[in-house]
């Protein structure tokens, strides 16, 4: 069944068509690659299924939902959770803090200035936030500073931030940006192990980490997606290792 189904979707800014006639079909439980050459397109798509941007036409359906016109904060409520390219953590807050403050949004529908007061004190948010820790490996960690964490593990931070919340759908925008190869690794394997339930799309361009990770890739070039199927499919695609991989390290 499909939990995000995109139909007929254009955005054009000024002469520019960003996206043009876009179809894709996310099922649920799976995870779906975007990828594709720079200026393809794949971040503004990403940033039509979170608010941040109207399409000029078609639909974006999230659970039988539309997502359009609808604020960001309020499609995160629906259970749609954001990965970005740099890591948004607060890195003045230690990394316990830092997952208490979604994981106490999520338990009380939304976040309010005065909350924190009394967050400390919530011993169902310290036990969501402890146990999302362990999870992603930064359990020991729980009292450093966010700031001097580095790259590879504010990632972690970043993720642990978003499942605490229990997403149905979690989208990750080139998770492995700038890390190193190790750090990468890393962070494919932590994909791999949690969150097992939950569909995940990913925008990424290292090759080994999309073929690690997805179930089911859509190509972008030019705004409009060229070739869809399972990765096996892909790398003997074609159009696709013209418009893309025949460039990129697999």
């Amino acid at each position: 069944m499909a939990i995000l189904e995109v139909n007929d979707v254009n955005k054009a800014f000024g002469g520019l068509k960003a996206l043009n006639a876009v179809n894709l079909s996310v099922e649920e439980g799976t995870v779906h690659a975007i990828i594709g050459p720079n200026g393809a397109g794949k971040s503004t798509l990403l940033n039509c299924f979170v608010g941040r941007l109207i399409p000029d036409t078609g639909s974006v359906m999230f659970n039988g939902q539309s997502l359009l016109g609808i604020k960001p904060h309020q499609i995160n409520q629906t259970g749609v959770a954001r990965v970005f390219q740099t890591p948004e953590i607060f890195t003045d807050l230690s990394i316990l803090e830092n997952v208490m403050i979604p994981a106490f949004a999520k338990v009380d529908g939304a976040f309010r200035i005065n909350a924190w007061k009394t967050v400390g004190t919530r011993g169902e948010v310290r036990d969501m936030a402890e146990k999302v820790l362990e999870e992603v490996g930064l359990h020991e960690k729980r009292d450093i500073i966010a700031s001097s964490l580095s790259r590879g593990d504010k990632r972690r931070l970043e993720m642990a931030m978003c499942l605490v919340q229990d997403p149905k759908l979690l989208l990750l925008d080139e998770p492995t940006a700038g890390m190193s190869r190790a750090d990468t690794n890393n962070t494919v394997d932590l994909l791999q192990r949690v969150g097992t339930h939950i569909t995940k799309i990913v925008i990424e361009h290292d090759m080994h980490v999309v073929f690690s990770l997805a179930d089911h890739i859509s190509v972008l070039a030019q705004g409009t997606v060229i070739a869809g199927g399972k990765p096996e499919e892909i790398k003997g695609n074609p159009k696709v290792q013209e418009a893309y991989l025949g460039g990129a390290h697999a």
